[in-house]
């Protein structure tokens, strides 16, 4: 159904304690922050979306992590308390808003759960870092969206990602498609723009 455009004003923000029993496997977070990079990416866009992360439970430890793929740093996990509360960088409070967001084909997958599958892929990038070439690169394909050019296959992800890339490549794991227009890169606002992706909720900052 995508997500309308007008949902961070529309949405009554939640506590954490409120929405954390609502979180799901492969949950997706969408973030519209106001710090330097996130800027940058709602140039490039043309959206208020700057960043997108997945969740994940592990219940027998009473824990919700997030899955997310960060400049300087690349993938990692963090306590979703903790990225609520700050960004990657430090900057706290987190300087914007994050919605709880839902891809309906995950749901309708979830009899054969498919979602071990799309984890298994999440966390076996952890800890993969960037070199400064794969940085260029990835500032690359952001200007290239921004001015809507399309990107030559040297350009393409291969272990390296912005956070968007990530999660498309999460999903496709399991034959879950994040449409996009072929232009730059695969944005954050292109997972929100995705049909069967839906809100959930909005977290409060």
């Amino acid at each position: 159904m995508a997500i309308d455009a007008h949902v961070l004003q529309t949405l009554k923000p939640q506590p954490y304690a409120a929405l954390r029993g609502e979180v799901r496997d492969g949950d997706i977070l969408l973030c519209s922050a106001t710090d330097g990079f996130s800027r940058l990416i709602r140039w490039a866009t043309k959206s208020p979306w700057s960043h997108v992360a997945l969740a994940y439970r592990l219940d027998e430890v009473d824990r919700v992590l997030v899955l997310e793929c960060v400049d300087k740093i690349g993938v990692r996990a963090v306590p979703l308390s903790t990225f609520l509360a700050r960004t990657s960088s430090g900057t706290s409070p987190y300087p914007g808003q994050i919605l709880l967001a839902r891809h309906t084909g995950l749901a309708a997958k979830s009899r054969a759960r498919p979602w071990t599958k799309m984890a298994a892929f999440a966390f076996e990038r952890l800890g993969d870092r960037f070199s400064g070439a794969e940085i260029v690169k990835i500032g690359l394909r952001i200007a290239l969206g921004r001015f809507r050019r399309k990107m030559p296959k040297s350009l393409g992800p291969k272990d390296e990602y912005i956070c968007s890339e990530y999660v498309a490549r999460c999903f496709h794991t399991i034959g879950l498609e994040i449409p996009w227009d072929g232009l730059g890169f695969v944005a954050p606002a292109d997972i929100a723009n995705a049909p069967r992706v839906e809100a959930v909720a909005l977290f409060k900052t």
